[in-house]
């Protein structure tokens, strides 16, 4: 049994090693690892970081970058490897909630575009007598670059089925917002219900997403001086660690074990602290009803 597990192995090996140099597979399937497949996995694990389609080479590459200074600044300062290594993972991760926020923003700011294509399909649909279908998507191939992409497939799958609601369901897969799934819906509804009120329906709905959005804008606007606020949970303690490492023998007793141990739990602190705030500053999102 063993020798045949043996024989099994090698023969595999050889497999592997013949395959790689004839052909240029890789990895240790028996076949090739299509370049679809590699992009889809690449496409799921940034989309489950929240992070669109930003290029998850250049963004190991920013997190090894940022965490090699965060450990050679870290260990500079306190004069240890532990505060290092606790700087260099906390600065690693840095490059992700970077590119996160730059995704959110850039998700509202799309979003930020519904009134206006809302009215634009209801003078559309009222003044120029298009259908929802066509108005929808001769508005929406024309829109917001965050938003056209997902009309685009929407619109692909239109041609192909006629299905309105099957269309829209795309729309929404692609989009993953409440504001998008409010909006299909609606327009869902005009289109099987027909009649005098789709333009007041509309109307409503562009009413609507236009207040949701002012709300959020002076929400977010109140919070402008917390924000700068939290920026004293860092600068703070750093100014006051760099502040007793230049008086008398300061570095001395950071280098010692048990200055060593006080920064460690210290920069915790700071880091714990620093999510926690941003994580209370959070607006509330809103939940997908018609997922």
């Amino acid at each position: 049994m063993i020798a045949l597990l043996i024989a099994f192995a090698a023969a595999y090996g050889v497999h592997l090693l013949y395959t790689s140099v004839a052909f240029g597979w890789n990895g240790p399937q028996p076949g090739p690892k299509t370049e679809r497949k590699q992009r889809a996995q690449t496409s799921d694990v940034i989309s489950g970081l929240g992070l669109g389609d930003l290029n998850l080479g250049a963004l190991l590459s920013a997190m090894a970058v940022v965490a090699v200074l965060g450990f050679a600044i870290g260990t500079l300062l306190f004069g240890g490897v532990l505060p290092g290594l606790l700087i260099g993972a906390f600065a690693a991760v840095s490059p992700v909630g970077v590119a996160r926020v730059r995704h959110e923003r850039l998700i509202e700011s799309a979003h930020h575009a519904w009134p206006g294509i809302i009215e634009e399909i209801r003078l559309l649909t009222g003044t120029l007598g298009r259908s929802i279908p066509q108005a929808t998507f001769e508005v929406g191939l024309r829109t917001h670059d965050g938003l056209r992409p997902a009309f685009e497939e929407a619109h692909r799958e239109w041609l192909i089925s006629t299905d309105f609601a099957r269309s829209l369901d795309v729309l929404k897969q692609h989009l993953g917002h409440n504001t998008a799934d409010v909006v299909a819906e609606t327009l869902l509804t005009a289109h099987e219900l027909g009649g005098g009120e789709v333009g007041n329906r509309l109307g409503a709905l562009a009413t609507d997403r236009m207040t949701d959005q002012r709300h959020r804008r002076d929400a977010a606007a109140r919070q402008s001086g917390v924000r700068f606020a939290r920026w004293f949970t860092l600068i703070v303690p750093f100014g006051m660690a760099l502040t007793g490492l230049s008086i008398g023998n300061g570095r001395d007793a950071y280098g010692t074990p048990t200055g060593q141990a006080l920064v460690v739990v210290a920069l915790i602190l700071v880091l714990i602290f620093w999510v926690w705030a941003g994580r209370i500053m959070n607006l509330p999102k809103e939940d997908r009803v018609f997922a």
